[in-house]
């Protein structure tokens, strides 16, 4: 990739606060140590992949609450908040990071889920990715490793040599997930367009989403 300015993927942002405390104290006892921007990487992702719980249950969309800082108050988040976390960690130690969304379709057969949202589809599904030795790597720090073995699927692990986006499949060949539509990549999460997408497609938790209010589900 020629000619790419990176300057708009490692400043801090609204959501990606790469310059807040909490974040910066996340990175530091999570990279003590280690040397390089790989290694680093690798612990940062695994530390936001099986520190914080995986939980679509509790949703909230207020623009703190969505913030990277804010999520290393708690034990849990969903994956627009945890590859948030991870890609302004990522800023923090240098590396050029941004966003991913894509809707994508769920064939967990997470019956409660599905019977909340009136649909299998997951609206702006977030990933991140990283910038690292010459080409961006896309990464989703989101299914932690207890739950992924629940699931009968194989955890996503680190590589900065390939992508590690979704398990297609579970370890008995199911069907698992797949990308509907890919809303591209950002340097910050557009929480208004974001907001749109939700309101569009589950209209009947319009109002609550509106209101930018925990939703718990």
């Amino acid at each position: 990739m020629k000619n790419i300015s990176f300057e708009n993927y490692l400043n801090p942002t609204e959501f990606l606060d790469s310059d807040h405390p909490a974040v910066r104290e996340f990175v530091e006892e999570n990279t003590a140590g280690l040397m390089t921007p790989e290694k680093k990487l690798a612990a940062l992702y695994y530390a936001v992949r099986d520190g914080f719980r995986y939980d679509p249950y509790r949703l909230d969309f207020s623009r703190e609450a969505m913030r990277a800082s804010h999520l290393t108050g708690r034990n849990y988040g969903y994956c627009v908040e945890k590859s948030c976390l991870f890609a302004t960690a990522a800023r923090v130690i240098g590396v050029p990071a941004r966003m991913g969304f894509a809707n994508v379709r769920n064939h967990i057969g997470t019956a409660r889920l599905e019977a909340v949202l009136q649909t299998n589809v997951l609206v702006f599904h977030g990933f991140a990715e990283v910038y690292v030795n010459g080409r961006w790597i896309k990464s989703t720090p989101v299914f932690n490793k207890e739950l992924c073995e629940h699931l009968n699927v194989a955890p996503l692990d680190f590589n900065v040599e390939e992508d590690a986006i979704f398990q297609e499949y579970d370890r008995d060949g199911a069907k698992f997930m797949e990308y509907l539509h890919d809303y591209g990549r950002f340097e910050d999460i557009p929480y208004d367009f974001f907001m749109r997408e939700l309101q569009r497609h589950y209209p009947h938790l319009s109002k609550d989403i509106s209101l930018g209010k925990l939703i718990e589900l």
